[in-house]
This record gives C-alpha cells, sequence and structure tokens, in this order.
C-alpha cells in the first residue's frame, strides 16, 4: 500500500461525456521530463502554456493549456501536471495513454548527462480518491477538509455549496482542533497533579478544573448543533407522504415540488409504485417520495406497491400523513384511518407521532377544516396552495433545522457527529470521575475525549477509515 502511495498516478479529471474542456491530470515527483514530453517543449512553473500535445512520433493529439506546479505548492504536494484539452471522450483517452507512454520513454537531457536515462517511476492510473488523499497524506488538507471536495462536488443546494466551501476553507475544522487544544490544556493540568497526590484535589480545585470542564462542554454542544445542521445540508431528510388511496398525496408531492412529477386521477389506486423528487426549504434538500396509497387490495401490482410504501416509511424521516377532510364521518374511511395511525405507531387520538405530521388536505372543498383535527395537523389544500408554507416550515421543525448565519454553516457527516457525540459522552463520564476524585480514571476520560474529536480531522486515524473515505470520490480528485 505505502509503494502505491508513491507512485506518480493519472487520471481524467473531468466528468465523463463530452464538453469544451476536458483535463488529464498526473501527480507525482519529478513530472518535468514527462510534461516536455508531451508538450514538446519544457514547461515553466504555475504558468498556463498553450501549445501542442503531441504523441511519441511528434504529431499533434490536440491543442490546449498545460501547467506544471512544482512540489510542494500543489494540490496534492507533489508535482502535478494539468492538461487542459478539447473535452471529447477519444482526445483524453489519446492524453491519458500519451502520458503513461511518455513515462515510460528516457529522458534525453538527463541521459546525456548521467549516461542512465531515467524513467518515471511506474505512473499508473489512479484510484477513486486519490488525489484527495494524497493532499491529506502530504498535509496540504485535513481529513475534514477532504471529505468537504466531495461534498462540493455532490452538493445539491446552494446552501450546501457555500457551506461545503467553508467546510473545505477550514471552518470545521478549526472549530475542532480549538475544542482538541482546550483539551490538551485541561489535560496537561490533570496529568502534572497527578504526580502530588497530597495535593491534586485542592490544585485542581484552585485551577477550576471543573469550571473548565463545564465551558469546554458547552463548547462542544454549540459545535455539535452546528454540525447536526452540516449533516441536514449535506444529506438532506427522506420525507414520505402517505395515506388511503385518493386523499391527494399525488397532487401534495405536485405542490411541494412546483412540478406535474406524478400523475393524478380520481380513480383510487392510480400511484402504483414509488414517485420521488428532491426539492429544497431554505437549503436543506428534502428527498419527497409519494407512495402508493395505503389499504387491503387483490391487485398484485398495486399491493407490491402498498409493501413498498411500508418500506419506504420505515425509513424515512418524517411521514406526512395526509386526511381527506371531504370524507370524514364515512365509516369505511375512518375505520382505515384508524388501521393506518395504529401501524404508524399513533393512537386513534394521538397527536402527531415523533416523525408523523398529520397534513389534513382539501381544506378548499369544506365549509370547516379545522374541526375535530389531531392536535398540531396541518390544514392545506395541495390544489390552491393554501397552507403549504406552513408544511414546509413544520418539516424543517421536524429535523431540528435552525437557520444560521452563512458564516456560521460548514457541512457535516454522519462519522462526524458520531465522533462528536462520544467525544461528549467521555467528557460527561469525566465529570463524574472528578467529582469521586478518581483523577486517574479522569485523566484517561479526557484523553478518550480528545482522541475523538482527532478522528474528524485525521489526527487519530485508522487505515480502514481512510480507505472508505476516499473510495467514494471520484475518478480524478
Amino acid at each position: 500500500m505505502l509503494s502505491r502511495l508513491t507512485d506518480p498516478i493519472v487520471a481524467i479529471a473531468t466528468a465523463p461525456g463530452r464538453g469544451a474542456v476536458g483535463i488529464v491530470r498526473v501527480s507525482g515527483q519529478g513530472l518535468a521530463a514527462l510534461a516536455a514530453g508531451v508538450c514538446a517543449r519544457p514547461l515553466p512553473p504555475r504558468q498556463a502554456v498553450y501549445g501542442a500535445f503531441v504523441d511519441a512520433q511528434g504529431r499533434a493529439i490536440d491543442h490546449g493549456l498545460a501547467l506544471l506546479f512544482p512540489a510542494p505548492a500543489s494540490y496534492t504536494g507533489e508535482d502535478v501536471l494539468e492538461l487542459q484539452a478539447h473535452g471529447g471522450p477519444l482526445v483524453l483517452q489519446l492524453l491519458l495513454a500519451r502520458c503513461l507512454e511518455a513515462a515510460a520513454e528516457p529522458d534525453a537531457a538527463a541521459a546525456g548527462a548521467s549516461g542512465a536515462p531515467p524513467r518515471l517511476a511506474r505512473l499508473r492510473l489512479a484510484d477513486p480518491g486519490e488525489f484527495t488523499q494524497r493532499a491529506f497524506l502530504n498535509g496540504k488538507l485535513d481529513l475534514a477538509q477532504a471529505e468537504a471536495v466531495a461534498d462540493l462536488i455532490d452538493a445539491g443546494t446552494e446552501a450546501a455549496v457555500r457551506s461545503a466551501a467553508a467546510s473545505l476553507a477550514g471552518a470545521f475544522s478549526r472549530e475542532v482542533e480549538d475544542l482538541r487544544e482546550r483539551l490538551v490544556r485541561l489535560r496537561m493540568l490533570v496529568e502534572a497533579t497527578l504526580d502530588f497526590p497530597e495535593e491534586d484535589i485542592d490544585f485542581l480545585q484552585q485551577a477550576d478544573a471543573a469550571g473548565r470542564l463545564d465551558a469546554l462542554a458547552d463548547a462542544l454542544a454549540a459545535v455539535r448543533a452546528r454540525a447536526r445542521q452540516g449533516a441536514l445540508l449535506r444529506e438532506g431528510m427522506q420525507v414520505v407522504i402517505a395515506g388511503q388511496p385518493n386523499v391527494g398525496k399525488s397532487s401534495l408531492l405536485n405542490a411541494l415540488a412546483g412540478a406535474e412529477l406524478a400523475i393524478v386521477t380520481p380513480v383510487p389506486g392510480t400511484t402504483r409504485d414509488k414517485v420521488g423528487q428532491t426539492i429544497q426549504i431554505e437549503g436543506v434538500p428534502l428527498h419527497v417520495v409519494d407512495t402508493a396509497g395505503l389499504r387491503e387490495t387483490d391487485d398484485e401490482v398495486e399491493r407490491i406497491g402498498v409493501a413498498r410504501s411500508w418500506q419506504a416509511i420505515a425509513g424515512a424521516d418524517a411521514v406526512l400523513f395526509v386526511h381527506d377532510l371531504t370524507r370524514r364521518g364515512q365509516p369505511d374511511y375512518d375505520s382505515a384511518e384508524a388501521v393506518i395511525a395504529a401501524r404508524l405507531g399513533l393512537a386513534a387520538a394521538d397527536a402527531a407521532g415523533a416523525r408523523v405530521l398529520h397534513v389534513c388536505n382539501k381544506a378548499d372543498a369544506v365549509a370547516d377544516a379545522a374541526a375535530g383535527l389531531p392536535p398540531g395537523a396541518i390544514v392545506l389544500s395541495a390544489r390552491s396552495g393554501l397552507g403549504l408554507q406552513t408544511l414546509r416550515r413544520a418539516l424543517l421543525e421536524q429535523v431540528g433545522w435552525q437557520a444560521l448565519p452563512q458564516q456560521g454553516q460548514y457541512t457535516a457527516r454522519a462519522r462526524h457527529l458520531q465522533a462528536l457525540a462520544r467525544s461528549a459522552q467521555h467528557l460527561q463520564t469525566a465529570r463524574e470521575q472528578l467529582q469521586t476524585s478518581a483523577l486517574e480514571l479522569f485523566a484517561e476520560e479526557l484523553r478518550l475525549a480528545h482522541d475523538a474529536l482527532g478522528e474528524i480531522t485525521g489526527r487519530m486515524h485508522a487505515d480502514e477509515l481512510l480507505g472508505e473515505i476516499f473510495a467514494r470520490f471520484c475518478i480524478g480528485k
């Protein structure tokens, strides 16, 4: 594995398909000769040079811009060569093949000087995420910043883009490192007292170790809250629209999306499979899924759709349980509502559950829409748009979204939240140990909290963690 990380690597760094411009990127040590071989001239450092990219016989493959970034002032911390050509797939494949070929050619100038023509050792195709992995390993980025590169590429909303850019610039990492530095100072204080067992408790009291620990825990809680917002911006939330047939679920999806995505007819059972769309509310992505109406049926296709509906409900962050206000009081309808509510974990007269929002649709078609509704129910009309804004706000409240100033937002991942939660738990246990004067255990809990925070930025990491993270990147990044 270590030898592979010292191999020079090459990849097409732009997305598959045709485009105006495509980029072939090379990273390694000593790329000047390779650059000269592909471009038929030496390249000055950090200057864009226009010219021909040539094959082994000196014939032009294409014309474009070449840039050579000598180490360590490059993205990866190694020499980096970027060839910006026309974005045809065949052109880029020819350039890629030419780089591999040129790496094996002798450097004539070096051969004349030493008599032994050097070759660029084992240039190979890059693995997914390997350019950014090398940037991390060479100290150009920490692990949270490296992950922000992928988050920036995958961002689906403007808020997610800005938050990922803030993480890439180090906003999240700086907050984590500040916590680590404060933990280090507290650990140094505790470790020093362990050498003086007769005076350690008095010394810690005079140094206000408990106060420092409480302040640290409060600061960590604030970072956790912002990280949860960042995770929402990155991952979004899964919202499932559920209910009986013909209550307006598909109309609600269309209204939320602002487009006619789902077929709407008066015929019960029109929707037989899941229909999904990603929308955004205040920059938060919502992955909304319209499902088949929940009912007993003899239709084999519809029965499969109902089973898939329940599967989608089981994995949802929020469920919109849609009621038809025009059918209230009908025995068959009300009894079916009770069955669905019970399966959703709601008592018949219960308010909305932890992840269930009661949505009472077709308010424009009844006289007294608000009478006799479940507590917290949202009254709306998918047709007219009445109540949609209330529903949007309720969805954000459901997942604990709080709008933050733009400078306070950054992206975060599930593993970051888990590491922050472990650190918080260790701080809580540390407080308990301090109260019982078990200073060795107190010191150990502080160390574990410190290590958990280090996992976020890569100060403490395992090789399998790095492999898992960078394998999810695209080729060329």
